[in-house]
């Protein structure tokens, strides 16, 4: 079965940008008006919710999200969230998955900058995402043109119920002009700004996961393709946070043990002009920055003297060969 992560009808925005509203990350739910039926830190749990039939607690039926009350008063629910990182918000999908007769009516998004942990009282709250209509197990997408970097959110729900996920789909911001010169960054981390721009299978893991922080936690954190039955190798295009020249290269292949990829390359170029999906076509012939190299199970690769000389890059392609998992790919450099 394929993963469920990758839902083939999410826009593009959901596989380019980092979801800022991931615990993982240091995004944290402050606070919520009700959480009588689910707490709110479940609806910004990484994984797709999921249903379990005949399960209840105290409360009442257990759902994996955020669910209020039934109101009885004037007003609606609402629940601040502080983002992973302050960024610029490109979409965000509202889930109800499994929210059948407990679903909200609708539900809008405002957002705010502040450099305390929680916004005070005076906050200036911008809306994010006006009201929007949402029907019951399903995502809703809804793309922000907002180019101002935020915070917190506050997710109003109009009047009550659940929301199984929140996902923030953006940019971290990072002032690059205090990164003193010379000094090596993880280009290809996601919490830079990298991100994933294609690959061609994720059968069992998105390739966005090898851009994340710290090491996989189990075989399902990282990228992993199916089974390969025919020539040639399984491939991901990765766009770096800053154009730079990379100095070393890790791969790490913590947890795959039966199934880790044999031999591992890098392509990387300096790209202009086109858009994501020419850059598929283009990426083939990329010169090589890192020539194949034998890989081992559940372990830590390093190169550096490996790399060839191709000054600053902006993009990188990471071929396994023939197929498999990778945990981790980070790509020490300097910026340009």
């Amino acid at each position: 079965m394929a993963n469920p992560i990758l839902d083939p009808n999410a826009p593009a925005f959901t596989r380019r940008y980092m979801n800022l509203a991931d615990p993982r990350l240091g995004a944290k739910a402050l606070f919520a008006s009700d959480e009588f039926f689910a707490p709110k830190e479940r609806m910004l749990d990484p994984q797709p919710a999921v249903f379990i039939p005949g399960k209840y607690d105290d409360h009442g039926k257990w759902m994996d999200g955020w669910e209020t009350r039934r109101k009885r008063t004037t007003g609606h629910d609402y629940c601040v969230v502080r983002l992973a990182r302050p960024g610029i918000v490109h979409g965000v999908d509202l889930d109800t998955s499994h929210f059948t007769g407990n679903f909200p009516p609708a539900a809008s998004i405002e957002a705010c900058y502040s450099t305390d942990d929680v916004p005070a009282d005076n906050a200036d709250w911008q809306t994010l995402v006006p009201a929007t209509t949402l029907q019951g197990n399903q995502h809703h997408y809804v793309e922000v043109s907002d180019t101002r970097a935020f915070t917190h959110l506050r997710v109003n729900l109009y009047p009550d119920g659940g929301l199984a996920r929140l996902r923030v789909y953006g940019q971290p911001k990072r002032d690059w002009e205090r990164v003193e010169r010379g000094s090596l960054l993880d280009l290809a981390a996601v919490e830079n700004g990298a991100y994933l721009v294609a690959a061609n299978n994720q059968h069992f893991g998105p390739a966005s996961q090898m851009l994340m922080p710290g090491r996989g936690v189990n075989m399902g954190d990282g990228w992993e393709t199916r089974r390969r039955r025919e020539p040639g190798n399984d491939w991901a295009i990765v766009a770096l946070a800053r154009p730079g020249v990379i100095r070393k290269v890790e791969v790490d292949t913590a947890h795959f043990k039966g199934n880790f990829p044999d031999r591992c390359s890098l392509q990387a170029a300096s790209v202009t002009g086109g858009t994501d999906d020419s850059l598929v076509t283009q990426a083939m012939f990329w010169p090589v920055l890192l020539p194949e190299q034998k890989l081992q199970m559940d372990n830590v690769h390093t190169f550096s003297a490996e790399l060839t000389a191709l000054g600053p890059v902006t993009h990188v392609r990471f071929n396994i060969y023939p197929d498999g998992g990778v945990s981790r790919l980070r790509l020490w450099g300097e910026l340009e």
